[in-house]
């Protein structure tokens, strides 16, 4: 069995796990492999023990390997999927739209139309998810859902015909108590509940939150995807090396 097929062994035990305290059934739960940093190879590993969706962070990263994956993306029976979780600047939205299967890191109105065109010129529908910022860290990214900019995105969001609202992402705060981390993943389920009531035309099925560190706390508060790299992968190399 080679190392990351005992990760996956051990992380599925813990999502199971987890599950089980939450009093959720398994299949709730879908588990994104954050796969930044690793070779098209490892990729290949990783659909080979049944993993089907990977998370990646820069399109230009990902345009280096995507070649390599065109057959496992394009497989009939079982094929893979590759989000954009990272932020995305709206002038690389185009090239995003083109390589990735759905963004989930979309974080203001201008990029959203941005993705519309985008996929209107491709002439397909592009899932989204919007990422919220939940916490007061600058290094965060995400849409500030009490802005007129967000209600101005969910106004909007209709009229977007070739994009597809699936839902909502976000990160919690690193280092912080368990009790802020679960706060901040109820916030975000939160306002899930207040948008699905007050945009009955939207749909918001998944609630993308929880990571290597605090994914347990995010299936007891509702997550629906988690988002998994260095569990599952090992830590990642140093900058300027070769994963």
């Amino acid at each position: 069995m080679t190392a990351l097929a005992e990760n996956h062994a051990r992380l599925e035990d813990r999502i199971a796990a987890a599950c089980r305290a939450a009093a959720r059934p398994r299949a709730e739960v879908e588990l994104m492999a954050v796969s930044k940093t690793y070779p098209a190879a490892t990729l290949l590993e990783a659909a080979s023990l049944g993993l089907a969706l990977f998370g990646e962070n820069r399109v230009q990263e990902f345009a280096a390997k995507a070649g390599e994956l065109a057959t496992l993306r394009q497989n009939a029976a079982h094929p893979a999927r590759v989000h954009l979780i990272g932020h995305l600047q709206s002038n690389k939205a185009a090239r995003a739209a083109e390589l990735f299967d759905a963004i989930d890191s979309v974080d203001s109105l201008r990029l959203a139309l941005r993705l519309n065109d985008a996929a209107a010129r491709l002439g397909h529908r592009l899932p989204i998810l919007i990422e919220l910022k939940l916490s007061a860290e600058e290094t965060k990214s995400g849409l500030d859902p009490a802005s007129t900019e967000a209600a101005q995105l969910l106004e909007r969001l209709p009229d977007l015909t070739r994009i597809e609202l699936r839902g909502l992402m976000t990160i919690a705060p690193f280092g912080v108590p368990d009790t802020e981390t679960r706060a901040c993943f109820r916030a975000l389920r939160g306002w899930r509940d207040r948008w699905a009531a007050a945009y009955p035309h939207l749909s918001f099925p998944v609630l993308s939150m929880g990571m290597s560190s605090d994914f347990p706390l995010a299936i007891a508060e509702g997550s629906t995807r988690i988002r998994i790299g260095t569990a599952l992968f090992g830590p990642r190399p140093p900058a300027g090396e070769s994963a």
